[in-house]
């Protein structure tokens, strides 16, 4: 179930890459791997998940920094 605390690092339309938390751009970065790592650690504070998008919006990772079921026994 999606979190209106989830963070998706996408592609920003006028260059270079930003993170959004409930659809409103939080951080921009000119590179990928430097929107990855401030989406992961804004994630990471947050408890939320981390949805990290290709250029064509298709979603290629995705990381959960909290709120995980123990699905497992013992």
């Amino acid at each position: 179930m999606p979190s209106k605390n989830d963070v998706h690092t996408v592609p920003n339309p006028k260059g270079g890459w930003s993170n959004k938390v409930n659809g409103v751009a939080v951080s921009n970065h000119e590179t990928k791997q430097v929107a990855q790592d401030a989406g992961r650690d804004i994630a990471r504070r947050n408890g939320s998940e981390h949805y990290i998008h290709n250029k064509d919006g298709t979603i290629s990772e995705r990381n959960s920094y909290g709120n995980d079921p123990r699905s497992s026994k013992g």
